[in-house]
Parts: structure tokens; sequence; C-alpha cells
């Protein structure tokens, strides 16, 4: 065993990843960097800094592989390849520029030195030129040059050209190697291990799958296709991340965290094998379940996979030819509802799914899990100020759209089911049924929260937004959906609340609507041993977020403000410095984003849930939560004028947990 020191420049590796000459081992992760991280790598590369190491494995027996997200195959190597441990994001990144991948249109601002992704802005100014054009095989600096001279630069030739030259010179930048050779694969998954969990790169999942690979080589493959099947029919979250953690439950009995990823590593090969066709077993029970019965068409509608977990391990230690009573599986799938209702899963999961999964061996799996709920005598009734203030981001979402469902709603375009509207990314259209441009421009000065209202939302396709709701107030195009139509959806058939001025109305009439409809449902499947619940008003706890956008000349803001225990706390933030630290905790590394003159923690967890301290709350949310909800509250952005004054002192006493989802709706 020997470690050869070397180095190569860039376009000599972008020459060996085409040929098949260097290529991604089994223990590997998928790639994962954003547009922006590509492009701060290739500012790195253009102004000489230091880019870090690559690592790579040399041997004479061939590996498993997976493939790389080049976008395009690989060449058969003519000779034995070299297997990348650690670099696979750099250069996976750096051959996305480098051969025009459609996700890697990086471009430079010759003026500035700055760089992005491609964007409609950049594109419509000379200043900004694409990365590939000028490092790419056909690029014509004589032309480039020529055309900067006439887009107006504040440069002077001769810096025009310097520039153009520096950029072009990436490609002719070292990297240093490091290549281990003849190592056995079971040493090379512990040195990859011990590489790759410094904090900044691997999840543990990520670390228990490299283990697992190197003891049973072809293991990812069969998690991988898994995946695959079940993402075919609308389940493309169950991944590879889901099975393991599926995985890991399945085999844990003991120990206060059954869901610790390290019980993975620790069992054997046969023990593994078992555990795997539980996963498999319970999948197979629990997912037609979910979409025969309960009518959830894709994995996007729910809000947190976590709630699956207790169900795929029930079903998968029942016998294959066990035949589950009817009545139990109500129970369960009530279970499921409620837990989901309750946002069971929406803060930290681990000991969460530990207690839920210790009542499976009850005499009543049913009973205990309502219990750890805490219902034991009384079902679930959802009342209109449960839907109050929510928006898209939360749980009830779910409700809605089966609400619809379960009513036999159809889209008002071709009068096909709702399901059939899911989009290719596999997440439900839906629309507002009072369109924003109608509701923003009315003198009753509707918020960004009342106009995105859950109530406000209609399951309904693109063609049906487009063609039929437009920008019109629902008065007007009402008039072409059927009466039954309506009434699936629930729209109240109040012509006043239909106009602009009656959208407060609409609201509360609608949110009515809603929530009888969900009681009704949970009630389907409600246990005979739970009286039916009333439905009075809930005291919510006083406390609230809400985050809101505030942008002119440039500048922008991102402002919580948040209460909580009679106390009010409003933070200023950089959605720039805030969009970096999103992108960092993607890839597992955790940042302090500046806060005013404070800065606040941002942590990442193994199952990608993401917390931020703001002042009296720990906020908790996915990342695709983080990133809509920072979204969202720039849809509709305020001048900075009306941009409220930050907080001075810090919050005085100990933060709480506070779900992202939860944004928006009022405190009590």
């Amino acid at each position: 065993m020997a470690v050869e020191r070397t180095n190569r420049d860039v376009r000599t590796l972008i020459k060996q990843i085409a040929a098949g000459e260097i290529m991604l081992p089994e223990i590997q992760r998928g790639y994962v960097w954003k547009a922006s991280q590509v492009a701060r790598l290739i500012e790195s590369l253009y102004r000489g800094y230091p880019a870090g190491s690559l690592l790579f494995w040399k041997t004479g027996q061939p590996a498993e592989t997976r493939e790389a997200a080049i976008g395009t195959s690989q060449a058969l190597p003519s000779v034995m390849p070299l297997y990348l441990l650690d670099g696979q994001q750099r250069l996976t990144s750096l051959f996305r520029v480098l051969t025009d991948h459609p996700e890697a249109q990086v471009v430079f601002n010759i003026e500035t030195e700055a760089f992005q992704n491609q964007s409609a802005a950049t594109r419509r100014n000379r200043k900004w030129i694409k990365v590939y054009d000028v490092v790419g095989p056909d690029a014509d600096m004589f032309a480039i040059h020529g055309e900067l001279k006439g887009a107006g630069l504040a440069l002077p030739e001769p810096e025009i050209g310097r520039r153009l030259n520096a950029l072009q010179k990436i490609t002719q930048r070292d990297f240093h190697m490091e290549v281990l050779h003849d190592f056995e694969y079971e040493e090379v998954a512990d040195i990859f291990v011990r590489v790759n969990s410094g904090g900044r790169a691997l999840k543990t999942t990520d670390l228990a799958l490299a283990t697992l690979s190197a003891r049973t080589p072809g293991f990812l493959g069969q998690l991988e296709a898994e995946s695959a099947r079940w993402a075919e029919q609308g389940y493309g979250a169950l991944n590879v991340n889901f099975l393991i953690k599926a995985l890991t439950l399945s085999l844990s009995t003991t120990g206060t965290r059954l869901a610790s990823v390290a019980k993975l590593t620790a069992a054997s090969t046969e023990m593994v094998e078992t555990g795997w066709e539980k996963v498999q077993l319970g999948l197979a029970r629990v997912v037609p379940l979910l979409r025969e019965r309960l009518l959830i068409p894709t994995t996007a509608l729910i809000p947190s996979l976590a709630a699956l977990h207790p169900l795929i391990l029930y079903y998968g230690r029942q016998p294959s030819d066990a035949r589950i009573p009817r009545e139990v599986e109500n129970g369960l799938l009530y279970w499921f509802l409620v837990a989901t209702a309750r946002n069971r899963y929406g803060g930290a999961t681990d000991t969460t799914l530990t207690q839920d999964i210790r009542t499976l061996d009850a005499d009543d799996p049913v009973a205990a899990l309502l219990g750890n709920l805490g219902i034991r005598e009384h079902g679930l009734a959802v009342a209109d100020s449960d839907l109050s203030g929510r928006n898209h981001q939360s749980p009830y979402l779910m409700f809605c759209y089966l609400a619809a469902a379960h009513a036999g709603a159809t889209d008002w375009w071709d009068g096909g089911p709702i399901s059939a509207t899911v989009d290719q990314s596999g997440k439900p259209q839906y629309s507002l049924v009072h369109p924003a441009t109608k509701l923003r421009s009315h003198s009753s000065k509707y918020s960004s929260t009342e106009i995105n209202e859950l109530a406000n939302i209609v399951f309904v396709s693109e063609q049906t937004a487009k063609n039929i709701i437009g920008s019109r107030s629902p008065a007007a195009y009402m008039q072409s959906v059927g009466v039954s139509d309506r009434t699936a959806h629930a729209i109240p058939d109040d012509p006043a609340v239909l106009e602009a001025a009656g959208y407060r109305d609409f609201l509360a009439a609608r949110r009515m609507l809603l929530a009888e409809r969900i009681t009704a449902l949970l009630d389907q499947f409600r246990p005979a041993f739970l009286a039916a619940a009333g439905t009075e008003a809930k005291t919510r706890a006083p406390r609230s977020l809400v985050l809101a956008g505030y942008s002119e000349s440039g500048r922008s803001v991102l402002v919580a403000e948040a209460e909580a225990d009679s106390r009010s706390w409003t933070g200023w933030i950089n959605p720039g410095d805030f969009e970096r630290a999103l992108d960092a905790a993607s890839t597992g590394i955790a940042s302090d984003v500046p806060v005013g003159d404070d800065t606040a923690p941002l942590r990442v967890d193994d199952e990608g849930s993401v917390t931020f301290g703001l002042g009296p709350f720990i906020i908790r949310g996915s990342l695709d939560q983080w990133r809509t909800a920072v979204k969202d509250a720039f849809e509709d952005a305020q001048p900075l004028t009306e941009c409220p004054e930050p907080t001075d002192d810090q919050w005085p006493g100990e933060p709480t947990e506070f779900l992202i989802s939860d944004a928006g709706v009022p405190a009590s």
C-alpha cells in the first residue's frame, strides 16, 4: 500500500472524467451543490484562491460505482480508473461548467468581476459573459473582446484583456492529488468516512451508507432501485436517506434512541438483510393505503415523512400473509392524520419516533399511539380558527387537498380528478381563488398573509389558473364553474364574498366549510373507542412570527417580527447572507448569520432539518420550507421607508422552538 502525491490541472481532470478514467465509487453520496456554490468555486479559481486537494483510490480490482451527475454518460475506460473519494462536488461542478450543462450556466461581469448563475437580467446585459463562452473549446476571444468594447465599459482596453485572460486560465489551475494505491475496499471506506466526517461534508446517513456499501457491495443499488420504484408512482420523497432511516428503525429494539444510525453500522449483514426485507414489505403495504384509502397521490403533500415510519415498521413486522383487521387499519390511518394535523414530527423527530415505535408492541398499538398524542377519549375536530393565517407551508395544506379529493373535486378546465394535476416535480398544482393582483390593488389593503391563506387556495391545474381564473375576481369567473364543482371545492355560495370587497368574509366562510370537511374526513377513520369531538375554538399560545421583505434601490432586507410572552422583537437579516447560509446547510455546514449588529446560529441536523435562532424562537423547518418562506416574504416586497426598526436588545430568557410552517399564524 502506498500514497502517491501529484498535481493535475482542471482541463486534464475534466478529460479524464469524460473518458471514464475518473469514476465515483458506490460509497460516494449524490451531487448536492447549488448554483451559487458553483459560481463561488469558479470565482475562487479566477482569483487564485486555494480550491482544496483531491483524494483518489487506485486498485487492480473493479469496484462498485455510481453514476456521476455530469449530464452525459462516461466512456468505458481504457485503463483502470481512479475512484474519487474526496472532491466530487468540485469536480462535478467544474465538469458541468466546462461542458455547458444547463444547470451550470455561470456568468462573469467583466466590469465588477462578479460571478453568478445566468438569469434573464444577465442575458440582457452585455457586461455579463458566460464562463463557458470563454473557457469552452470553441471560444473566440477576439470576438468576445470586440463585443465588450462596445458595451460601454468603464475599463481600459488592456484591463478587459487581462480579465478575460485570467478567466480563461481557470482551466490551467492545478489541483493537488493524493492517490491511495492497493488499499482494501473496507479500509478505503473507513478513510472516506474519516475524510468526510469533519463537519463539512457527509451526514450521518451518508457515513452509515458508506460503511454498508463497503461490507455489502451493491447494497446502494438496491436502495436506489426501491426509491426509483416508488418515485414512478408519485412517491419520490421515499429516497435513499428515507430508506436508510426506515432500515435503522427496523433493526432497533433497544436503547434510548432507536433512530440512531450507529445501530445500522453495528448490525450484522444478516440483520441488515432481514431489516431490509421488513422495510420493503412495510412500504408495499403502506403506500397503497395512503394512495387508495386516503387519496394521497404524492409524498409532496405529506408535511413530515417521519410520520410514515411507525406505519412502515408496524406492517413490516407482520407476516407476509397476515390480514390486518379493518378497524386496526382505520385506526393507524387515523393516527397518521391526527399526528400530521398536530405536527407531531414538525420538530426534532428522533425522540418522538422512539416514543411512538415503542408503543407498537402494546396490546392495542392504535390506542397507545393516539395516547402519545394526548387523544384518549375524544377524537380530533378541526375548527375554523385552526386554519386562520395558515398558508401553503402549513400541514393543513394536505387536509385541504384531501377534503377536496374525498368530495370528488375535479379540475375546472378539463374535468379530470385533482390527482391528475400533480406536476412533473410531484407537487400538486393549485391557484388562488381570489387572484393576488385583484386583492393587492384593492382599497381594503389586504396583507400578504391574508392573500396567501389556505382558505384562498383551490387545487386546480395550471390551465384552469391561466384560462379560467386569470386576474379576474371569482365573481366574474365562477359563472363558468358548475355548482357541483364549486361545492366539491368548498367555495361559499354567497355572491357578496366573491367580490374583492368581501374577501375577508370569504376567508371566514371558507375556513368554516373546510374545517367541517376535514373533521368529517377524520371521522371516517376514527376508532370506535373515541367519541366525536366538539369544534369549540382552541386557545393558542400568545406567540407569532411574521417574515416580510423590504426592498428599494437595489437593497433588500428580510425582517422577522416575533411576539412571545407579551413582548415584541424585530430583527433585520440580509437575504444574501441568509441564502448563502442555506446553501451551506444543504451540504451539512452550520453558519452564523448576521442579524442586525449581532449574529444568529443556523444549524442543520442529519435529517436536513434547519434551525435558526431569532429573538424568542429557535425556528425549525426543512431547507425547502425556509427557501419558500423567504421567497414568499419578497413576493410582495414593501419599500424600505416602511421597514420597522430592529430591536436593539437581545431577547431576555431562553428561546423556545417554533415551526416555520406556523409563520404568519396570528398570535391569540
